[in-house]
């Protein structure tokens, strides 16, 4: 492919480049109903159908690792495993990987992140995700893609870009980082939570709620989401910041909005606040 895409991408580019051989879709869609529930129901829409070529990733079999105490809902997978997943969907090196889901790209946020800091550039994520692309009647496909496996890619994640537990985000808060909680708002003040054991968010966290980054189902512009985020940041640089959420992936939304609004550069704490909480003597704050 000529062009690279390292952010975002739009439906009608997208399609443009549909049948490259050096372009590999993803589906990354998904439901987070309950705590610890296993979603099918967004493999069985890929199934009825998908972007012409799509392969499927699900959220907990090939984007998380195993659950261990301490790493949260969705655990950050081990190099080895996410280098086996890439290979069994045929994402082979150099190539350009496009996600997409149908909620609000939160899931294809997470796939861009993983390969992002596996060291992989031309990963983008599909704008508007499948309502825009069934928006504009493009090309929808019902059979399973046949994609050999590619060649398995030896690495390792940028451990400067991850916050692994509890104690390296209180060292990152202590040295004056800025954490920055993708939760809605009512979840982050304590009013109401229906996933983890206790309300509240980390002692001298700020909130952006992930939604802010969107308009009518589309990112915002890049300048639009760069004055926002400079706001936010209230004079940290990128490389300062940490983002979180309630267990790693819709945080990962605010990583891919920073890096399209020329912010690159924030860290994820990917256990977050299921992480945060899994030990019960470990202080939580409430309020704004």
């Amino acid at each position: 492919m000529s062009a690279r895409w390292t952010t975002l991408v739009d439906a009608p580019t997208l399609a443009a480049s549909l049948g490259d051989p050096d372009l590999r879709i993803v589906d990354c869609r998904f439901t987070l109903a309950v705590a610890g529930a296993s979603d099918g129901a967004g493999e069985s829409a890929w199934r009825d159908g998908h972007i012409p070529g799509a392969v499927y990733a699900h959220l907990e079999r090939d984007l998380s690792g195993p659950k261990e105490p301490g790493l949260g809902r969705h655990p950050w997978p081990t190099a080895d495993a996410f280098a086996a997943t890439l290979s069994r969907l045929g994402i082979a090196p150099g190539m350009q990987v496009v996600a997409y889901d149908d909620s609000d790209s939160a899931f294809a946020a997470r796939l861009w992140w993983l390969l992002r800091s596996f060291g992989d550039r031309n990963v983008a994520v599909l704008d508007g995700g499948w309502a825009a692309w069934r928006a504009l009647e493009l090309p929808v496909e019902t059979t399973m893609p046949h994609v050999e496996a590619a060649p398995t890619i030896a690495g390792n994640f940028d451990e400067t870009r991850l916050l692994r537990d509890a104690d390296a985000v209180q060292r990152h808060l202590d040295a004056g980082g800025l954490l920055l909680d993708a939760r809605a708002g009512a979840r982050f003040r304590g009013e109401m939570e229906p996933l983890d054991p206790r309300a509240g968010h980390v002692p001298g966290a700020r909130n952006r709620p992930y939604a802010d980054n969107l308009e009518a189902g589309h990112f915002k512009t890049a300048g639009a989401l760069a004055a926002e985020f400079d706001a936010v940041l209230d004079g940290h640089a990128p490389t300062d910041v940490a983002v979180m959420c309630g267990s790693g992936v819709t945080a990962c939304h605010h990583l891919l909005a920073m890096a399209h609004a020329g912010r690159d550069g924030a860290k994820l704490y990917a256990p977050s606040w299921s992480g945060w909480v899994a030990d019960p003597a470990r202080e939580v704050a409430v309020g704004e």
